[in-house]
């Protein structure tokens, strides 16, 4: 946990968690707790189990041991006569409520406007009314800097302006957990700052525990309480930025490093 967050209990909890396909073993048995409110970016070579993370938090992959608990409620599992069972999917649907995910490619519905693709998941999943669902998605595209794109379709806007919809649309569910899967790895590279610039605005402004698969180096360095360094299924290092960054205490981490920014 990190030291901003001493004796917060976790919003979120990995336990023993593992993930397998086949005999490839993706994640190892995975003990990380998050704090509310924390911001974790999470880095390593490709294969490491960083997306993985994510995907089992977002429930798109079924862990295989361990559970994984939200906001101190079984997110995998389910209690039933005083015991934990896999989860169902009402189970599933109503704590996974409490997350939002936005992917490195966009996944908008390219026949909706930028207003209508935030609006559609709060008026078919929260129940709210077409007029509650059009100033909440308003609002926040606004926010996000697209107040005057509300009815321009993704086939007119750049990537950059796709994937802050992305993220107005995840918002758009009142989450309490966003999780960022590589969000910057399909733009241009002039368009990357545009949206590392409203994660760092959300970051802010709002009160959300975020969890970041990220290359960029120097924005994980600005932007996390907690940097976790992912190598072979397993948390290698893990620390703040500055420790991080500064005095990586494990060989592989120093490996690493140096790779990544050399090649920045």
């Amino acid at each position: 946990m990190s030291a901003d967050h001493p004796s917060a209990a976790p919003m979120v909890r990995f336990e023993n968690v593992r993930k397998s396909y086949g005999h490839l073993t993706v994640l190892d048995d995975l003990n990380l707790d998050i704090a509310p409110n924390e911001k974790v970016a999470i880095i390593g070579p490709s294969g490491s189990g960083k997306t993985t993370v994510l995907r089992m938090l977002m429930t798109l992959e079924e862990v295989n041991d361990g559970v994984i608990w939200v906001e101190g409620d079984p997110l995998t599992h389910m209690y039933r006569d005083g015991k934990l069972v896999r989860a169902n999917k009402r189970h599933i649907r109503q704590v996974r409520s409490k997350i939002g995910m936005v992917f490195q490619h966009f996944n908008l519905f390219p026949h909706m406007s930028a207003v209508k693709n935030c609006m559609e998941a709060p008026i078919t999943v929260l129940g709210l009314s077409r007029d509650e669902a059009y100033e909440r998605s308003r609002v926040l595209l606004d926010m996000v800097g697209l107040g005057d794109k509300l009815d321009h379709y993704p086939g007119q806007l750049s990537g950059g302006q796709k994937q802050r919809v992305a993220i107005a649309r995840a918002l758009a569910m009142r989450p309490k957990i966003m999780l960022f899967d590589e969000v910057t790895s399909a733009l241009d590279p002039e368009l990357v700052g545009e949206v590392l610039n409203v994660i760092r605005e959300l970051g802010e402004a709002h009160d959300l525990t975020m969890l970041m698969v990220t290359h960029q180096m120097g924005f994980a360095k600005e932007f996390a309480d907690r940097v976790c360094f992912f190598y072979a299924g397993k948390i290698a290092e893990q620390g703040t930025p500055d420790a991080f960054f500064g005095n990586p205490q494990n060989e592989r981490t120093q490996q690493f490093l140096s790779a990544v920014l050399e090649a920045d």
